[in-house]
């Protein structure tokens, strides 16, 4: 039965905001009727009618008339032009839910009426496959039915956290950026599988599965990862010595300096982006 959040409009269905999309309709939390868009684009429009069955709007100005929440997926760059756009036609008892990387609630409060609820998200990709993580925060003119359509949205996705505003640049580095990370790491071990002699596939499936397990290990059993990595290294055993190639590679203060390094980056752009 779906959950009567209301109409939601994304302006800019990208990657992220289709999948959003897939999340709510796969679920079932919004009908296909629930659900509209805008895109530059004419091939993307064409395409998401097509395969997701909902209604594009032929401007933003309809969009917002249509929708009790209103999605900004569009790229930090672009965000002041819509803002200046859509910003005076946005009345209090909608949410705006913006999904721009770096871009405060303050920054889009100061475009819309006040009263008006906003509300930062941060997703990430394995949001596609329902495995995705979304910190998101509210601004100060958010409530209780806000924060329930933002829990709304973002659910069927994966996994959802709120959080301070103070941190989103640093779940930027962390969630946002990490999956880039952990894609290195399974290619490497896939890699490493074919080094020692298994197929690709065999390897890769290996590796894949090895990472999920591990993952799902960590947050069902709430265990710090120190001591589940201990669980697994046996004295005088195969994995000490491979740890120990990891410790030699600095692989610890590479992932560390990685995701503070994309952090740094978060907090740049927000300064760049001229709102």
């Amino acid at each position: 039965m779906a959950i009567q959040i209301g109409t939601v409009g994304i302006i800019g269905l990208g990657r992220m905001g289709r999948c959003m999309v897939k999340g709510l309709l796969g679920t079932q939390t919004l009908k296909q009727r629930d659900l509209f868009f805008t895109t530059k684009h004419p091939e993307t429009s064409q395409w998401v009618q097509k395969e997701l069955g909902i209604s594009v709007s032929k401007n933003n100005a309809e969009l917002i008339q249509r929708c009790d929440i209103l999605v900004i997926a569009v790229k930090p760059q672009n965000i002041s032009e819509v803002l200046q756009e859509v910003g005076k036609d946005i009345k209090p008892g909608k949410t705006v839910v913006s999904i721009v990387a770096s871009v405060t609630t303050s920054q889009i409060e100061g475009y819309l009426a006040p009263g008006v609820a906003v509300v930062r998200a941060m997703p990430n990709t394995p949001a596609f496959v329902g495995a995705g993580m979304t910190a998101w925060c509210a601004g100060s003119g958010a409530g209780e039915l806000d924060f329930e359509r933002a829990r709304t949205l973002f659910q069927p996705l994966g996994k959802v956290a709120q959080v301070d505003e103070k941190h989103m640049d640093a779940v930027t580095g962390l969630s946002g950026c990490g999956p880039a990370y952990l894609y290195v790491v399974l290619e490497s071990l896939t890699d490493a599988g074919i080094k020692v002699g298994l197929p690709r596939e065999l390897a890769t499936l290996l590796a894949g599965q090895t990472v999920l397990g591990a993952a799902r290990m960590l947050l069902e059993t709430g265990r710090h990862p120190a001591a589940l990595k201990d669980e697994v290294t046996t004295p005088a055993g195969c994995t000490i010595d491979g740890l120990l190639e990891l410790e030699e590679g600095k692989l610890r203060v590479t992932v560390i300096k990685a995701v503070v390094q994309a952090t740094e980056r978060a907090k740049a752009l927000a300064k760049q982006v001229k709102l």
